[in-house]
């Protein structure tokens, strides 16, 4: 167990790591981030603050040292430089990272332990015959699909829809490796996340329904539909076995489509989730407390739903800047994450309200 007073390094500086320093300060931790941006919304609410590359061994070894048990808040922290953090330390692993980080590593998988994930064919690109594979990818798995990069993809970034074969001709695939997805005819999208202890003790919260517009979270609700209800048992189960079999510590989200035959992998997420953001004020214990709890070897909390309905609202770019008129609601609770610029696209905060 990690005693209270000790440091939590947070490898990352947005907002996720935020509300897990901010989780952690209220048990009595200290948080120390590490991130290669100046402007961390993070760094705001932490003791300390590391500015350096990832790629600087010095900078995270002496990082390392001042932690007692360190995390991350994005899957998509570069792996081999980790290697300058002592075993143990990083107490969510690297396995996640590197299975994560991969959308054709992470289907793999997956189905290796007997998921299902949405019809799918590597496509190298960047070769000569870059375009013939990607034909030859679609021939295989059919259309409409989705062309994805493997790597660095987030909130519809580094994606394309493809609805025929038409629309390949002159298409610019990118010089790292794709996947190409068959889309996936579904009742509705739901998160199965969960807080998974070092001694395998696993606890999971309602699974909300979740609404995507361009490619980003719009909003979650509880409770979901009833088809989200059929098929959250199966999910879980799956997501049990991914998150046993990568000795997972820590908060972890597997997104899934409801379909007429069971639930279908999308992705996963070794990290607390914007699909979680709920459960600050929607559960009895949120999921950035049992993630302090959960690595710090702490005994997990109750991850029961209160007040029966809940919904969750992303603010998006200029939708964070009514803050009085969000206030307004005596139903609203409001969390801004303290960026400076609001672009479209850019999650700027959420608002929560309950029953």
């Amino acid at each position: 167990m990690i005693p209270t007073g000790a440091t939590i390094g947070i490898l990352g500086g947005g907002q996720l790591g935020r509300m897990i320093a901010m989780a952690a300060a209220q048990l009595g931790y200290r948080c120390h981030v590490f991130a290669p941006e100046k402007d961390s919304v993070a760094a705001e609410v932490s003791a300390d603050f590391t500015c350096a590359s990832w790629h600087d061994q010095a900078a995270l070894s002496g990082f390392a040292q001042d932690c007692a048990v360190i995390t991350y808040e994005f899957e998509n922290v570069p792996v081999a430089p980790l290697a300058a953090i002592p075993d143990g330390r990083l107490i969510s692993g690297r396995r996640a990272l590197e299975v994560a980080q991969d959308r054709l590593a992470e289907k793999r998988f997956v189905a290796e332990l007997g998921g299902r994930p949405a019809p799918y064919a590597a496509v190298d690109g960047g070769a000569a015959d870059g375009e013939a594979e990607l034909r030859e990818a679609v021939e295989r798995v059919g259309l409409p699909g989705i062309l994805k990069t493997r790597r660095d993809g987030y909130d519809g970034k580094g994606q394309w829809r493809v609805a025929s074969l038409r629309e390949i001709d002159g298409l610019r695939i990118p010089r790292s490796g794709l996947v190409f997805e068959g889309l996936v005819r579904f009742e509705a999208e739901f998160s199965v996340i969960l807080a998974r202890r070092a001694d395998g003790v696993i606890a999971f919260w309602d699974s909300a329904q979740n609404v995507h517009q361009g490619g980003i979270l719009a909003r979650s609700f509880l409770p979901p539909s009833q088809a989200v209800l059929d098929q959250v048992d199966e999910a879980r189960a799956l997501s049990r076995k991914v998150a046993d079999a990568l000795g997972y510590v820590g908060v972890m989200a597997l997104e899934f489509f409801a379909t007429a035959d069971g639930p279908v992998f999308n992705e996963m997420a070794p990290r607390v989730h914007n699909s979680g953001h709920w459960t600050i004020e929607g559960a009895v214990t949120s999921q950035f407390e049992n993630h302090v709890r959960a690595i710090c070897g702490l005994p997990l909390g109750d991850t029961s739903t209160v007040g029966g309905q809940v919904e969750m609202r992303n603010l998006i770019g200029d939708e964070a800047a009514d803050v009085a008129g969000l206030l307004g609601d005596p139903q609203a609770h409001l969390h801004l994450y303290g960026k400076a610029e609001a672009r479209p696209g850019r999650k700027m905060g959420h608002v929560t309200r309950i029953g």
